[in-house]
């Protein structure tokens, strides 16, 4: 089921308040209903319409058996990033992109490698063998690596689908992404460029409300997509476990149905 996108939530969490005119970026004009106070106000219902086609490609995404990585290392939405990507089993990236992250990732997963053996070390009876200063120096690296790629360390390749919170502040990982062919969802508030973003999510980047609004919808369709693989898998199961239960002469006959629809398309 596709996650809503009430008008009233967007009101409620200020999403329509842009960034002072004289800062804005031409590029974000079909997105601005108009101006107050010097402040350029969203066109709500662009945005209400472009994040609900934004989250049906995440859950959609999802829902093929890809996945999701959630990119927003300002400081107001850290926290907040965090604890929904970990609601809903995104991997995420939330205190610092470091340059490389995706176009270099194979050296990425050598620092992930050494993240999970320190992590490794702590748990598993090293540190008692070894004196506190070399405990202190990989304790120090721990909390150094796990603050970068904690959210990444269990990403075994690159993502399906990546979500940034801030276009602009977030402009060398879409430009990584964009490298790669891999899918940008993106807040754009009127000062971003949303010429690099696949999916335009107008909106204000720097209300807490409005980040709180975005990372939980973007959670919950995650989730949705999460439901839907594991439907489709159960009914997959199911189908395969219903024909061999039903003897060969099913097997055969769905063998014979396939070789018809074969010969029908070659003519």
């Amino acid at each position: 089921m596709a996650v809503d996108v009430q008008l009233k939530d967007l009101l409620d969490a200020g999403v329509h308040f842009g960034h002072q005119v004289r800062r804005w970026n031409p590029k974000m004009r079909p997105y601005i209903y108009g101006e107050r106070n010097g402040i350029h106000i969203i066109d709500l219902q662009k945005t209400q319409k472009l994040f609900k086609n934004a989250l049906t490609a995440i859950e959609n995404t999802v829902a093929e058996g890809g996945n999701v990585l959630f990119v927003a290392t300002k400081k107001q939405a850290q926290d907040i990033i965090k604890e929904e990507a970990e609601r809903a089993g995104i991997f995420h990236v939330h205190h610092r992109w470091l340059g490389g992250m995706l176009t270099n990732f194979t050296t990425v997963k050598t620092s992930i490698t050494k993240l999970k053996k320190i992590e490794k070390m702590s748990t598993d009876g090293t540190y008692d063998s070894i004196t506190k200063k070399e405990v202190a120096l990989k304790e120090r690296l721990r909390i150094k690596l796990d603050r970068s790629l904690g959210g990444i360390k269990n990403m075994n390749g690159l993502p399906s689908i990546m979500v940034v919170i801030d276009a602009k502040k977030e402009e060398t990982a879409i430009a990584e992404a964009n490298r790669l062919g891999i899918p940008v969802v993106a807040v754009t508030d009127t000062n971003s460029d949303p010429s690099a973003v696949d999916f335009v999510i107008p909106g204000n980047d720097d209300s807490l409300k409005a980040i709180k609004l975005y990372a939980s919808l973007i959670a919950e369709a995650t989730i949705a997509g999460k439901q839907r693989r594991k439907s489709d898998l159960v009914r997959e199961d199911a189908g395969m476990s219903s024909d061999s239960a039903r003897g060969p002469k099913v097997k055969r006959l769905r063998s014979r149905d396939d070789e018809d629809e074969g010969e029908g398309a070659a003519k």
